[in-house]
């Protein structure tokens, strides 16, 4: 553990909590994006849930990230794995602190959080079983994914000509994900990085069919 992986209490975490029925959506900002924005894109792909938008901890010259990186695209994949457990370790506490048990949870998140939201999923299938990812990408560089994922549901919502998260890596997680037994839709749209009203309507509706499911 170095300076920047000091150790927070869960209780410390900057975050925001909206109470809503059925179901939880863990909100993974952005790198400089903030927990309020991405509380609201919560809402937007899943009306009347509850919301659970912590803030990131590392910063990049001044903007809030969830873990380092050496350069765009290349992550810091210790920092991935540490800040992964660190954040499942947050949940835990919410669950706790607001009656959230046997809530089922869907992480979602946009660029850097979506990579966040990926690696929470990948690591801690049990408590994040469904995972709506905005033009995320693998998480963990040239490294093997450590688990099996036979319960778990991903949703990749991308753009086809966007260099901060290649179409290469893109399929990779696609074929890794789907190898260890996940289900996995990719959705690609014209485009680059970013978030169009047709993700977000595709999101709201496989969301929507998810949650529906489980009724």
């Amino acid at each position: 553990m170095n300076a920047s992986q000091a150790h927070v209490a869960p209780s410390e975490w900057p975050h925001i909590y909206r109470p809503g029925a059925g179901f939880v959506v863990l909100a993974l900002h952005g790198t400089g994006g903030n927990e309020e924005e991405i509380t609201a894109l919560a809402q937007r792909i899943a009306p009347g849930a509850a919301v659970l938008a912590p803030r990131g901890r590392v910063s990049e010259n001044g903007a809030g990230r969830w873990f380092r990186r050496a350069s765009e695209g290349v992550f810091d994949v210790d920092d991935v794995i540490y800040r992964a457990h660190e954040l499942a370790a947050f949940i835990d506490w919410s669950v706790n602190e607001y009656g959230l048990t046997g809530m089922p949870i869907v992480a979602t998140g946009f660029s850097n959080g979506a990579n966040m939201a990926l690696a929470l999923g990948m690591l801690h299938p049990d408590r994040i079983p469904s995972i709506v990812a905005f033009s995320g990408m693998y998480p963990f560089g040239t490294r093997a994914l450590p688990l099996d994922l036979p319960s778990s549901r991903i949703l990749l919502l991308n753009g086809t000509a966007d260099p901060m998260a290649p179409t290469a890596s893109v399929q990779t997680l696609v074929a890794t994900a789907t190898a260890r037994g996940a289900e996995v839709a990719l959705l690609s749209r014209e485009g680059g990085h970013g978030i169009a009203h047709s993700d977000l309507a595709e999101a709201e509706r496989w969301v929507r069919s998810l949650t529906s499911a489980a009724d």
